[in-house]
């Protein structure tokens, strides 16, 4: 089992969080960016740089991951593709992805879109980041990593 990390967007701390549990656990992580990213010297942590353009980094984390992987993800298309290969999705802020919920949230977020495209003003981005989403994301990683590691 490995864990990969959509890294463009991922917060900091989530990052930090990530750093110290593939250090306790031994997993394998992986921040996918378009970016140059800076990670701890670990033998568990690395990092992948790639292309910059539209889902270059989502592309390669599809490829690359395997049923079984974790993948952190805000990226609901990212999230469905990865599910449907076997894999796992975490959310930054805490929310696991599963084969039951993915679609309910891939029609939202195509409705928004398609809101969004017609000319309706939806309203704003999601919240600021919090320390209950901090919260939320370590229990559910420490969850996970239990029953999974």
């Amino acid at each position: 089992m490995r864990i990969w990390v959509d890294a463009d967007a991922c917060p900091v701390v989530v990052k930090e969080i990530l750093f110290r549990a593939a250090d306790r656990t031994g997993v394998e992580l992986t921040l996918v960016a378009n970016q140059p990213l800076s990670t701890p010297p670990s033998s568990n942590i690395k990092s992948l740089q790639v292309p910059r353009g539209f889902d270059v980094a989502d592309d390669e984390i599809v490829k690359r991951a395997n049923a079984g992987d974790l993948v952190i993800t805000s990226d609901i298309p990212l999230a469905a593709e990865v599910i449907d290969k076997g894999a796992h999705a975490l959310s930054p802020r805490g929310e696991m992805f599963t084969t039951e919920n993915i679609r309910a949230r891939l029609n939202m977020r195509d409705f928004l879109d398609t809101m969004r495209s017609s000319g309706v003003q939806v309203d704003g981005g999601p919240a600021a980041f919090s320390q209950r989403d901090k919260q939320q994301f370590a229990n559910n990683l420490d969850r996970f990593l239990t029953a999974n590691g």
